[in-house]
């Protein structure tokens, strides 16, 4: 996925906007019919489920499977459509973004707040920097002002 193409998922996007970013994903392109076998490696919606599939994942949402491993032997196999393995990532996704989501619109009604956070984390990296400089020119025999 490539933010230049248009299909990079970020953090601020809607439940829609993944749902379709998802959909349009890229499998394998020779897995033409649900029968035919497919290609696990260069799959990126399998690529994702590696990052992203949890224990209680397929418990929630594809109770016929076990485990990832299951599921990729079904799909290498055939007999599995690029459909239903997109469904499991978009909902997997889905509940992995939801509260990220809810707490970025939360935080957008108040942009003093974050205004405020900013200036504070600003202030503390400027003094660290400057603490650490001072050990580096002193270290290096070039703290010609003190």
């Amino acid at each position: 996925m490539s933010k230049s193409l248009g299909n990079c998922i970020y953090l601020k996007d809607s439940e829609e906007e993944i749902k379709n970013k998802v959909f349009k994903m890229y499998t394998d392109p020779d897995h033409i019919r649900v029968e035919d076998p497919g290609k696990i490696e260069g799959n990126v919606v399998f690529t994702y489920l590696d990052v992203f599939c949890k224990d209680d994942s397929f418990e929630k949402y594809l109770p016929e499977y076990k485990s990832l491993d299951e599921l990729k032997d079904h799909y290498r196999k055939g007999g599995l459509g690029d459909m239903k393995i997109k469904k499991f990532l978009n909902d997997i996704l889905q509940e992995e973004l939801r509260p990220i989501r809810q707490r970025r619109e939360k935080l957008a009604e108040n942009p003093e707040y974050i205004y405020e956070i900013l200036k504070k984390g600003t202030l503390k990296a400027r003094k660290k920097a400057s603490e650490t400089l001072k050990e580096v020119k002193k270290a290096m025999g070039i703290n010609y002002f003190e």
